[in-house]
C-alpha cells in the first residue's frame, strides 16, 4: 500500500545532519554500554533535548510501523524513555519504559502490559542490540505480541537481527573495539563512558 508522504520525513542524511547540528556525534575515546571501546559515540540525548527535533525523528520511525496496530510503545531506561514517549505521541498511544532491578530488566512503576498487547520495541542507539533483547524477554514473558523494533541510529550498520520488523532512522558502521584490542587503549588515551549503564 502506497502511503501518501507523511510530513517531517527526512532522508537519512537529513537525519545524520540533525545529530550533527545538536553536536550528538562525538569523537574521542569512548566507553560503550557494550563494554567495547569506540572513536565515535552517538549521544542521542543531545538532539532528544529539542522536543521540535525529537517529533521529527519520531514521526520518522513511527512512519514505519502506523499499519501495525501498535498498543503500546516501550523502550530501556535510560536511552528509550524519550524515544518511546515521542514515538507513543506521534503513533497516539501510550510509552512506557523498563529498569534494570538488580541486573535484571523489568517494567515497574505500576506499568502492566496485557496478553495479546500488540507493543514496539525502540531504542535510541544500539551497537549489540543488547537492552532490546532484554526488553523483547520482558514483553515475551507477559505473553504480549511484540511486532517490530524502532531505533534512531543502528551502529551495526543492520546487521543485528531481533528475529521482528526492524526499522532505523540512521545506520552507520561504527567501528568498535574489545578492550583488549583497542588502538585507542595502546596509544594511552583515556576512556570517557557517556553511556548510562555499566559494562
Amino acid at each position: 500500500m502506497i502511503m501518501e508522504k507523511q510530513k517531517n520525513l527526512l532522508t537519512p542524511d537529513e537525519y545524520l545532519d540533525l545529530f550533527r547540528k545538536s553536536k550528538a556525534l562525538l569523537d574521542g575515546h569512548f566507553l560503550l554500554t557494550s563494554g567495547k571501546h569506540s572513536a565515535q559515540y552517538m549521544q542521542c540525548a543531545q538532539v532528544l533535548q529539542y522536543p521540535d527535533r525529537a517529533a521529527i525523528l519520531a514521526e520518522g520511525l513511527a512512519a514505519s510501523f502506523r499499519d501495525k496496530d501498535i498498543q503500546t510503545v516501550i523502550g530501556p531506561a535510560m536511552g528509550g524513555i524519550l524515544v518511546a514517549h515521542e514515538v507513543a505521541k506521534a503513533l497516539g498511544v501510550r510509552a512506557l519504559f523498563t529498569e534494570r532491578e538488580n541486573g535484571i530488566m523489568r517494567l515497574r512503576r505500576g506499568f502492566t502490559l496485557s496478553p495479546g498487547e500488540r507493543v514496539l520495541i525502540v531504542e535510541d542507539v544500539i551497537t549489540t542490540g543488547g537492552s532490546v533483547r532484554e526488553v523483547l524477554a520482558v514483553v515475551q514473558e507477559i505473553q504480549a505480541i511484540p511486532v517490530g523494533v524502532g531505533i534512531l541510529v543502528d551502529r551495526t550498520g543492520g546487521t543485528v537481527d531481533f528475529g521482528l520488523p526492524m526499522a532505523s532512522l540512521i545506520q552507520m558502521n561504527i567501528q568498535a573495539f574489545e578492550a583488549q584490542e583497542c588502538p585507542l587503549c595502546a596509544q594511552g588515551i583515556p576512556a570517557i563512558k557517556p553511556g548510562s549503564r555499566k559494562a
